[in-house]
């Protein structure tokens, strides 16, 4: 089990690696001091083999090259500065104007680490060729091929430039960032709604019971840390459960706070829950410092209700922005609805359950989210306008339970929405909408 282990903290290990800044610039620039080296024993080979005449195919004299990487090396190093300072100053806007929670997406901005890491790659490529640049007298050696795809990387580096400077002038927008908030939350629709964890019909699962001395007689598996839940391994758990024959209970899903000790997961019966199954159960389960958007669909959705509320506060006031993230929400949560809510019931493929999980109520993550919106802009007729057209796409798609609750919340936006502060013209455009709130589409 060891290995069920091993590959889930791997697996979230460099998930988190991956999506940092620092990693793809270094691995750019470890490519380009690996390439300096190879295309310098190419050079070398060639040097030999060409005789008397080693610029048959490239024309560089010692002076030449050592200036012109000089140059190259110079420039890069000054741009590369240049492009983090930059991006730094994109960070701190992007966490005073949109919330600091939106720091990971563009701290996770692919382009911004391409960019950085061609320049860094090109700067530490010429500097380690031009260490092997030989110009004493009785002994010559330049490296022309080296020399030649320096300048091409130079070239390739203005490039990019130039392609920065438009992408970075677009990642700030506010269009932007809400696309990719809603495509982050749609991949956590996609993890948290897979389509069967564990196998069985939905009838057959809704029958299903925990033991009866299952709280006695369980095992607690405690966090082996503080802090949130970020991702649980789903198939790592049942395939335990199936192999040693247990009754798993998930006890914090993701997004949850726990403190090192508490109880993240309970397995039954306690005689075959040895220590390695201990640590195994325990490894399947990764905690880390802040919660995460990939199993923590409310998390997705949270960031841009937050983005919403920041639009609407007096200090921003700006409308137009919340307008925009209700119907990314309306996009995220419709993604929702077009999927089974499945069983709590998780059973093996003879039909045995294996593992209990929580339920995601679609219905109340749905109001939370538009009311939190809805408590900033019941004022504004525009918000009001908006929300209830929503609210009104998400009632006719959800399942009953869900549906019936998002059409009591449309309800009662559009009767506690237009109080005494809102203007006359506004006023106007909500009392119709609460005449006619069986209208909306």
């Amino acid at each position: 089990m060891a290995a069920s282990f091993s590959i889930t903290r791997v697996t979230a290990f460099w998930g988190r690696l991956n999506s940092s800044f620092w990693f793809v610039p270094a691995a750019m620039a470890l490519s380009g001091v690996a390439l300096s080296f190879v295309l310098i024993a190419v050079d070398t080979l060639l040097d030999v083999t060409q005789g008397d005449n080693p610029g048959a195919l490239f024309t560089f004299g010692p002076e030449g090259a050592r200036t012109m990487l000089s140059v190259i090396a110079s420039s890069m190093i000054t741009v590369a500065s240049l492009i983090f300072s930059i991006t730094m100053l994109s960070l701190q806007l992007a966490s005073s104007q949109f919330g600091p929670r939106t720091l990971g997406n563009f701290m996770r901005d692919r382009s911004n680490q391409i960019v950085l890491g061609t320049f860094i790659a090109t700067f530490l490529y010429c500097l380690f060729v031009l260490r092997s640049v030989r110009g004493t007298e009785g002994f010559s050696f330049v490296p022309h091929l080296a020399v030649a795809f320096g300048v091409l990387m130079a070239a390739a580096s203005v490039a990019v430039l130039l392609y920065f400077i438009h992408h970075i002038a677009t990642s700030i927008r506010v269009e932007t960032l809400l696309e990719n908030l809603a495509v982050e939350g749609c991949a956590a629709v996609e993890q948290v709604f897979p389509e069967r964890l564990g196998h069985g019909p939905a009838d057959e699962a809704a029958g299903q019971t925990l033991p009866f001395d299952f709280e006695a007689d369980s095992r607690q598996i405690p966090a082996d840390s503080d802090g949130y839940v970020q991702y649980i391994g789903g198939d790592v758990l049942m395939r335990i459960a199936t192999k040693n024959d247990l009754v798993l209970s998930i006890a914090a899903r993701p997004g949850v706070f726990v403190t090192k000790g508490t109880c993240v997961i309970a397995a039954y019966p306690e005689a075959r829950v040895s220590d390695e199954i201990d640590e195994d159960l325990r490894g399947a389960v990764v905690i880390g410092r802040d919660r995460t958007p990939y199993q923590d669909l409310e998390f997705a959705i949270r960031r841009i209700v937050e983005l919403a509320q920041r639009s609407l506060s007096p200090g921003i006031n700006d409308p137009t922005t919340a307008l925009y993230c209700i119907d990314r929400l309306g996009q995220v949560l419709g993604r929702v609805a077009d999927r089974d809510i499945p069983s709590p019931m998780r059973l093996d493929e003879g039909g045995q359950l294996r593992v209990l999980t929580e339920v995601f109520d679609l219905g109340e993550v749905t109001c939370r989210a538009f009311a939190a919106i809805a408590r900033y802009g019941m004022t504004d007729a525009d918000v009001v306008t908006r929300l209830a057209e929503t609210l009104a796409k998400l009632e006719k798609s959800f399942p009953l339970a869900a549906s019936a609750a998002v059409a009591e919340l449309r309800e009662q936006v559009l009767r506690e929405s237009g109080g005494p502060t809102v203007h006359a013209f506004d006023r106007k455009i909500i009392l119709d909408l609460q005449e006619n709130s069986e209208k909306i589409p």
